[in-house]
């Protein structure tokens, strides 16, 4: 790779879209919905591009309740990200053409890098690229039906290191005029295991100079994001799991990058106590409740939160299982006055979070492996009828 010697001070170009930073929320089934992107959007000062948790086309085309109550924005969000997850080109053109329709979003993201055994298996998600062919088809038809509004797509490196796809996958992406394509850099085999190859970032970059790449994987705080931008010389980041739990990364980011694009030496990163981490995680619940319509299910649904917001404190397994157990925010309320809310801001709370275990052998279809080229369709079922987590 060839370093550079500082990160860009350039805002990232998605279309008609100017953004600064050249930061994405990674869109995360079941996190990266409203009131989540709404703690993020708080704690950036409305800087970067938060992108919407993953919608099925079919889903969406068939009016999913569930679906349908997904892809609603906030009316301060500009622009309106949503990520589709679509395996057949017909349903995936039917579905950017009712966005556009209905104005339903600004900018439209692809997934192509779910790992999951129950969607590779039927070929889709991370497997799908490994067919040029259909992934094409797919671009083709996005693209197509999309009108003015850009077109992206996230993906990984392949199914494994004897199945490298991005390389292709980016060229093609090129050809049918997607706007800008973000890498994780792990193949479907790694899962979320291991390290991810920030060198497959900067090949890709020199590969695809067209349009704007962006990196993903192992970006735990700000100064990992402007490194993997000097070191791979890609055009943003894209924060997954590094924010679960951490809202208040995103303030770190528009720091760091502001700082950077000043030339300023200084590098600041938010170190809430415990006390101002309980006043979020409240929040957080509170907006869950709201978006529901149901405190309880707000509540409920905030559980999965409680052991990434308080990772590295001194706060005992009662106390944890408690917190995650609560049903109501009275119930929410208890049991968080009820920790040391003096602790400030451990180191252990740094680093890697949410799932980190190594991948399995990657379930494909029979035959998928024979023939790049051949024009395979994802089995049906590879698509789920309902969307997000």
């Amino acid at each position: 790779m060839v370093p550079m010697t500082t990160a860009p001070a350039t805002p990232l170009q998605i279309g008609p879209h100017s953004v600064w930073p050249p930061v994405v929320l990674a869109p995360m089934a079941g996190i990266t919905n409203a009131p989540f992107r709404t703690l993020c959007r708080e704690f950036s000062g409305g800087q970067g591009l938060f992108v919407s948790e993953m919608i099925t086309t079919r889903a969406l085309v068939a009016r999913n309740e569930k679906t349908m109550h997904l892809i609603h924005f906030d009316g301060t969000e500009k622009p309106r990200s949503i990520q589709l997850y679509g395996v057949d080109p017909v349903t995936v053109g039917a579905a950017v053409r009712m966005i556009v329709d209905e104005d339903l979003a600004d900018h439209i993201d692809l997934n192509f890098g779910c790992p999951v055994p129950k969607v590779t298996r039927k070929g889709g998600g991370s497997a799908l690229p490994y067919k040029r062919n259909l992934l094409r088809s797919i671009l083709r038809e996005a693209v197509g039906n999309a009108g003015a509004l850009p077109v992206t797509i996230k993906m990984r490196k392949g199914i494994d290191d004897d199945h490298l796809t991005y390389l292709d996958a980016g060229r093609i992406a090129v050809e049918e005029g997607v706007t800008a394509v973000a890498l994780h850099g792990r193949t479907a085999a790694q899962h979320y295991g291991g390290n991810a190859d920030w060198e497959a970032i900067a090949r890709l970059k020199e590969a695809v100079t067209e349009i704007p790449v962006l990196g993903n994987g192992d970006i735990w705080c700000a100064e990992d994001a402007l490194r993997m931008m000097r070191e791979t010389g890609c055009d943003g980041v894209v924060v997954g799991r590094g924010c679960l739990g951490r809202p208040w990364l995103f303030g770190d980011l528009v720091a760091a990058f502001d700082e950077t694009a000043a030339e300023s030496g200084t590098r600041k990163q938010a170190t809430p106590s415990l006390r101002e981490v309980a006043g979020v995680m409240r929040r957080h619940a509170e907006l869950l409740g709201e978006w529901l319509e149901d405190e309880e299910r707000g509540v409920i649904d905030f559980r999965k939160h409680v052991a990434w917001y308080t990772k590295g404190f001194s706060v005992g397994s009662e106390m944890r299982r408690k917190l995650a157990m609560a049903s109501s925010l009275a119930e929410l309320d208890e049991h968080l006055a009820g920790l040391h809310l003096d602790q400030t801001w451990p180191d252990g709370a740094e680093g890697p979070r949410g799932r980190t275990a190594p991948g399995k052998r990657v379930v494909l279809p029979d035959g998928w492996l024979d023939d790049p080229y051949d024009c395979a369709v994802a089995g049906a079922d590879a698509e789920l009828d309902t969307s997000g987590g």
